[in-house]
């Protein structure tokens, strides 16, 4: 475990390492120091392990460094609705939801607010703490989360230079996310599950397929295969994507998936072993983005 370098004048918490006087609310994230949620409530559509019968305890954190084109919470990440709270607030947001019956709590979106999330973690919570990113993530910041956050949920949305360029503006995402993963593997060993199902301990990497990008798709699946053995990491093949934000700027997702796409992407999943969850098409639906409607803060 490291210590946590932030300077809130010259803010290096993420891969942009843009060094914005965040007490100014500027920098590629555009948000202060203090923290902005747009939600905290249980959440029944995180994968299995995750929501159980009560649901996550999701937090959503307002703003974003990476800037995906096509986010389903374009609403909060982007136009950067939500409402400031102080550190002790939010540590009584945890608690709140752990009352209500969280299984654990789910930091959505969190990595620009990392030192907040160390405060607020200051003393253990009594369920396990998931740190649910993008993937975009510095090893050196996430170092200072070792022991704080027992499950790790990223996403490893490229792997590719072109791709992550094109839709998040970001070229080194691919290796930075590929940095990321292991080193969140490190932390927390192989995944561990307790008597009800429910994961104490570990990584789920997630992979959101892209209209047009089957072939992208395998080549994610392909590096977790080959990066970590079995009974290592647990993988989620995301299929509810929709043209949502900017989409409509860039044509070849400007579409839904085809049903085609989706039942290719699980039968690779499939043949090459990869333990965890693909959705159906079905999962393609608006009503499962959650309403960022304050509720909770």
């Amino acid at each position: 475990m490291s210590t946590l370098s932030f300077d809130p004048r010259a803010c290096t918490l993420c891969p942009r390492m843009c060094r914005a006087d965040r007490t100014k609310a500027a920098g590629r994230c555009r948000m202060p120091e203090t923290p902005v949620l747009a939600r905290a409530a249980l959440h029944r559509w995180e994968e299995p392990p995750l929501s159980g019968t009560r649901g996550a305890g999701t937090v959503f954190f307002s703003g974003c460094s990476l800037g995906c084109v096509f986010c389903q919470n374009y609403e909060i990440s982007q136009e950067d609705k939500g409402k400031a709270v102080t550190p002790d607030r939010l540590r009584a947001i945890f608690f709140e939801l752990i009352h209500a019956g969280a299984h654990n709590i789910d930091l959505v979106n969190p990595s620009h607010y990392a030192h907040v999330v160390l405060e607020a973690l200051s003393d253990p919570l009594p369920v396990p703490v998931v740190w649910n990113s993008g993937g975009y993530d510095r090893v050196e910041t996430l170092r200072a989360l070792e022991g704080k956050v027992q499950i790790y949920l990223p996403d490893y949305k490229y792997p590719d230079e072109a791709g992550a360029r094109r839709y998040s503006g970001a070229a080194d995402y691919p290796e930075t996310a590929r940095r990321a993963i292991t080193e969140m593997v490190r932390q927390t060993g192989p995944y561990a599950l307790d008597g009800d199902g429910l994961l104490t301990r570990g990584v789920v990497i997630r992979h959101l397929l892209l209209p047009g990008r089957l072939a992208r798709a395998k080549e994610v699946m392909d590096w977790v295969a080959s990066a970590f053995p079995p009974k290592t990491v647990l993988f989620s093949l995301m299929s509810q994507y929709l043209p949502w934000g900017r989409a409509a700027d860039f044509p070849e997702i400007d579409r839904r998936l085809r049903k085609s796409e989706v039942r290719a992407a699980a039968d690779y999943m499939a043949n090459l072993g990869l333990e965890g969850y693909a959705q159906g098409p079905e999962a393609a639906q608006a009503d499962y983005i959650p309403a960022f409607d304050l509720s909770g803060v």
